[in-house]
């Protein structure tokens, strides 16, 4: 193991354990066999077993650390997660640091040239486009803002800490010791890794809030179907929230009408959103989720905002989203049970983030201990951290546990503006832009210089995007608007891109002690806005909703682009903490959050957003709990984990007896159609009514709507005869059809099969002669006119389509083969030789579980069956008795492929097993393999 000073032999153990021999012996072996097939396609000469080894950490013996105020001890255990102890909180975050750059440094340097639009200078002139709109929104700016101007002393003391160490790792290495993928990259290019900033850690804050943004998505993707949809149309795909079968997280309380602060023991439907109270002129009153707004906004639906859409949708498609694919589908789990209610007799909480799969893992698990928690080290906390911030994201210290979920609150708006040579208009006058100019440099090519442009609304993005710049050129406007001249600009306002506290949140919830220390702590937690849940040792649990959520006027709801010369559509501020809902030990003794409504919007004064997710996962928990508390029973530990395995299906439940109705003729489809009954509609691996169901599933959506939609939110390459835009009915002559072909990326094409489709069908499915049911002719097909001639052509279709997946017998199908999980390094793992990515792939794992499911390995059903975002970690916290707590990664604590602790967790974590969690001295001191202290 490469060591920094002296050799480490001399402080290392006299002995090994037999079976860290073993292991080593079993590392050794697979290295030497995965040489043999590099040194097959010519590369042997170069990738020696030195280079695959170069990089391992050094976990035992003795590394000098300068900076240091004492001897610092990581410990890891037998699956290589460390352990930190210290005796100062800025030695405590200097040797995390250390550890992230040994196990991560390859994953931190890309998230952080992703943060300030920098991948030109690694990866070369394919990444210019991307790192331009990067530079457009500006994180890295906003992040030095932050850092300059706005957070604490001491959250800047530990962020200069934790980069200290990142360098100290970093100083006198080459690129070979840091990480293969420097080693591959030295084949295309001379770069070279430069020191680690604090500003570097808070600029990935914004990369967390770029993918958790809210609905910027559903905004733009409404206004995309107006080329091919009435209003009527577009409102029947975002229907209604489902208070009356789906719980929201807050299920009392309402701001108080005198004081505007929030009470959670009051009624919600004592008159909280009549329009009298705090918030009142939000535009959020009587407003229900769903639809396009039919007051505030109802201009904008009348006419395609088609050309710049369409042309931005690709552009986001290209910016690179490290926690999932375009902000959609990025969803989470996390639900806390009250100590009356468990075994333990102390709450009980569980997580589980919906991500992106990748290697390395997202969360890398961590421990941070000060060995005596004084003033000068305020620190004991362990749980799921990210490499390249200090601190610990999700988890425990000693007296709380908290969870995170994505609010989805509404944070973002597009602005159209009406733009000249001198400016922009805003009111009656023209505003000069705000401009700066950015160089991006080009790893052995040439700089490129672009110029940002800023509205009062925040920077053109429309000047990135093609897309955006059709959108302006096409966007419809009725009434008083400006002369567009050449099209309207589109601006892009959102909080991230003011400095803001986040930062600091991060350490206040580390070292809160009670609900109020963690609800001060989450004052701060800015962006990207997050359900928290909470419990702590003396057995209270508690929720709360923070983040900067604006506050509009009643004439605009965020629902579609909105016209930026309007006085009246600019933001009146945000809500304020005191007015954002929370819970605290609620009677019915838990809560659940889910991604579902936060509260009643039918009633809360303000307007969050109007595009929660439906509910399906967080209603089946709410069922879960339920059923097992009910006549007096108690939730277990092991009772969580299995809630967190659930792999029912809601749809399933709802269609399958439809489908079952339906008289098939065929033979060979009604063999299918058997596979469903008496099926309990869970989706497990091995499933074949999972595999049948989901393909019918996947047929129905595409028949009854995806076929209806705009080529911009259809799959990429897949083409359709279709009538002509601008034709308003069906087309009796097929000679009229014309060709068009999808342009959406197959991770982010519309339907997606997630649970605002649920709610869709839900609304369809009494109305037997429904429009949607309706399909034309085409040159292979008949048309179908009601609802069970559309299930019966889509289970005609699945049926055909799994004999050429799966093959003829249906008593060879299962879930699995065709729902599979594929971990890859996310640059060189997606774009590199192939041989390469073999090198930094894994995979495949069968999986069971499913979209909306509360096992939620999700899986675009426009796309295909592959599993695209998945449970990145799960945990299980036995508050007060912590050392009986769980948890599992979807890959392992090193980003070095080829260490054993790459991959070393996913196996148990697709079966849904989970790792003991220790957390006390002692039982770390138990599970200790390697020993490394470093010194001053």
């Amino acid at each position: 193991m490469p060591s920094s000073t002296a050799a480490p032999e001399a402080a290392a153990p006299a002995a090994e354990k037999p079976a860290k021999k073993k292991g080593r012996r079993a590392r050794l072996i697979v290295l030497v066999l995965v040489l043999a097939l590099i040194g097959t396609v010519g590369w042997g000469s170069y990738w020696g077993l030195s280079t695959v080894r170069a990089s391992f950490p050094q976990t035992t013996g003795t590394i000098k650390l300068p900076g240091l105020s004492g001897h610092v001890e990581v410990k890891r255990d037998g699956n290589g997660i460390p352990q930190i102890y210290a005796s100062s909180d800025e030695d405590l975050f200097r040797a995390q640091g250390f550890v992230h750059a040994q196990d991560r440094f390859w994953e931190m340097d890309v998230r952080r040239h992703v943060t300030a639009g920098r991948l030109s200078e690694m990866f070369g002139s394919s990444q210019v486009d991307a790192d331009a709109f990067l530079r457009t929104l500006g994180w890295r700016k906003v992040a030095q803002q932050e850092y300059d101007n706005v957070l604490s002393d001491d959250t800047k003391k530990y962020l200069q800490s934790y980069a200290d160490g990142v360098n100290a790792y970093l100083a006198g290495r080459e690129n070979k010791d840091i990480s293969v993928e420097y080693a591959a990259l030295g084949f295309a290019n001379d770069y070279k890794p430069e020191k680690w900033s604090p500003v570097d850690s808070v600029a990935w804050l914004k990369a967390m809030a770029w993918d958790l943004r809210g609905n910027m998505q559903d905004e733009i993707d409404r206004s995309l179907m107006s080329s091919r949809l009435n209003d009527k149309q577009i409102k029947d795909l975002y229907p209604d929230y489902p208070y009356e079968l789906h719980q929201p997280i807050v299920q009392s309380g309402a701001v108080d009408s005198e004081s505007g602060k929030w009470d959670p023991d009051a009624d919600s439907s004592s008159g909280a959103g009549d329009g009298t109270g705090a918030g009142a002129g939000s535009g959020a009153s009587g407003s229900s989720q769903g639809g396009q707004g039919e007051g505030a906004q109802s201009q904008l639906s009348a006419a395609s905002v088609i050309s710049s859409l369409s042309t931005l949708a690709d552009s986001l498609d290209e910016v690179p989203t490290p926690l999932g694919p375009s902000g959609n589908g990025i969803g989470s789990n996390s639900w806390v049970v009250s100590g009356d209610l468990t075994t333990t007799g102390k709450p009980l909480l569980a997580n589980d983030p919906h991500l992106a799969p990748q290697l390395p893992s997202i969360w890398s698990q961590m421990g941070l201990h000060c060995r005596t928690v004084s003033d000068a080290c305020t620190f004991d906390v362990a749980g799921y951290t990210f490499s390249g911030m200090p601190g610990v994201i999700i988890g425990h210290n000693q007296d709380i546990a908290w969870g995170f979920t994505n609010l989805g609150a509404d944070v973002t708006d597009l602005y159209l503006e009406r733009v000249t040579a001198d400016g922009y208009t805003a009111g009656t006058k023209v505003k000069p832009f705000t401009t700066r100019e950015e160089t991006i440099k080009v790893a052995d090519g040439a700089s490129h210089t672009i110029l940002v442009r800023e509205t009062q609304h925040g920077p053109l993005i429309s000047d990135r995007s093609e897309e955006m710049e059709a959108v302006g050129k096409r966007a419809p406007i009725d009434g008083a608007a400006p002369d567009r001249g050449e099209g309207y600009a589109v601006a892009l306002k959102w909080t991230a891109l003011n400095p803001g506290k986040s930062m600091d949140a991060v350490f206040k919830i580390n070292r809160a002690k009670d609900w109020n220390g963690f609800r001060s702590a989450a004052k701060d937690f800015e962006v990207p806005s997050q359900n928290l849940i909470y419990a702590d040792t003396k057995g209270h649990i508690g929720y709360q909703a923070p983040g900067r959520i604006p506050v509009r006027s009643e004439k605009y709801d965020g629902s579609m682009p909105t016209p930026g010369w309007d006085p009246t559509s600019d933001w009146k501020g945000y809500v304020p903490f005191d007015e954002l809902p929370y819970e605290y030990d609620p009677e019915r003794g838990y809560i659940v959050t889910a991604n579902q409504a936060v509260v009643d919007s039918r009633t809360y004064p303000h307007l969050i957003t109007k595009d929660y997710g439906y509910g399906s996962r967080s209603q089946r928990i709410n069922a879960l709990i339920e059923s097992k508390i009910k006549d007096g029973g108690k939730i277990s530990t092991d009772d969580m984990r299995t809630m967190q395995m659930d792999n029912s299906s809601e749809i399933a439940k709802l269609l399958t007896p439809y489908l079952l109705k339906v008289d098939v003729s065929d033979p060979y489809v009604r063999e299918a159609q058997k596979l469903l009954e008496g099926w309990d509609y869970t989706q497990e691996s091995d499933s074949g009514a999972a595999a049948y169901f989901n393909a019918v599933w996947r047929n129905v959506l595409k028949l009854s709507f995806g076929n209806k939609l705009p080529k911009e939110l259809r799959v990429k390459g897949e083409c359709l005869n279709v009538r002509p835009a601008d034709s308003t009915g069906p087309v009796d002559d097929l000679s009229r059809l014309v060709r068009e072909c999808g342009q959406r990326d197959s991770d982010s094409a519309q339907p997606d099969g997630g649970d605002r489709w649920y709610e869709v069908v839900r609304g369809l499915l009494r109305d037997e002669a429904s429009e949607w049911w309706q399909t034309p002719p085409n040159r292979q097909e008949t048309a179908t006119a009601t609802r069970d001639q559309l299930l019966a052509r889509a289970m005609d279709d699945a049926r055909w389509e799994l004999t050429a997946k799966l093959g003829k017998d249906v008593s060879g199908w299962t879930w699995g083969r065709l729902h599979q999980l594929m971990l890859k390094n996310q640059t060189l793992g997606t774009s590199g030789p192939g041989a390469l990515q073999w090198m930094l792939n894994r995979g495949p794992w069968n999986l069971g579980g499913g979209e909306a499911a509360v096992n939620a390995t999700g899986w675009n059903a426009a796309g295909g069956y592959e599993v695209i975002w998945v449970p990145s970690m799960r945990m299980i916290v036995n508050v007060g008795d912590w050392d009986k707590s769980r948890w599992i990664n979807l890959a392992g604590a090193s980003g070095h492929a080829y260490s054993p602790y790459y991959t070393d967790q996913t196996e148990k974590w697709a079966r849904g097993e989970m790792l003991d969690w220790a957390y006390g001295e002692q039982a770390v001191t138990g599970k200790t393999e390697d020993t490394l202290t470093l010194s001053p």
